[in-house]
């Protein structure tokens, strides 16, 4: 049973540098050309400011705006300003503000940690240890080298260097996966 008002949802998860936009901004281009609508939820440590100095709405998110929602005829940006000092969003809060009506698919880049489905992103020569072994919620591997990694996985193991693939396996997923799998992150 598909929830309500939910997308279905999975992560691209590995260390930092290991090419997680970098294949994101790969992979989405293929899914499009497959007719799908698709969300992107990025986690990021650093504070960002999307926002131009001077500009009316950066004025006005100065003067005190706890929510400012900025329109054009192109698209909208919905700022939040957060009083708590050092609050983290959490996952499931960040889903629920996207307009699920206009998605067929959520890829979430970050939130390593939180329960989700995922594909992780290793790069052997990196030196950084793999993901999977602590997270069950892995389903395959995506790497540039897949002999390192061959005798280790027992998950799907994906070509980092063709998208086009890895593009194929998530709309793979999507038709054919468990409901389970396409919710979990709601259900944390």
């Amino acid at each position: 049973m598909v929830p309500d008002n939910q997308t279905p949802v999975i992560g691209f998860a590995g260390f930092s540098g290991s090419g997680k936009t970098t294949l994101l901004e790969q992979v989405i281009p293929h899914l499009r050309e497959k007719g799908l609508r698709v969300g992107v939820l990025k986690h990021s440590h650093h504070n960002i400011e999307p926002d131009k100095p001077g500009k009316d709405s950066y004025r006005l998110r100065y003067a005190g705006s706890n929510q400012l929602l900025l329109a054009t005829s192109k698209r909208h940006m919905l700022f939040f300003e957060y009083d708590e000092p050092e609050r983290e969003p959490g996952l499931q809060e960040c889903l629920m503000q996207l307009d699920h009506s206009r998605l067929d698919l959520i890829l979430v880049e970050g939130f390593r940690d939180e329960v989700l489905t995922k594909i992780e992103i290793h790069r052997p020569a990196y030196g950084k240890p793999l993901l999977f072994p602590q997270d069950d919620n892995i389903i395959a591997v995506a790497t540039d080298n897949p002999a390192e990694v061959a005798g280790l996985a027992s998950q799907t193991l994906l070509d980092l260097n063709a998208p086009s693939s890895i593009a194929d396996f998530v709309a793979q997923w999507l038709e054919n996966g468990s409901e389970t799998e396409k919710y979990l992150a709601y259900r944390a």
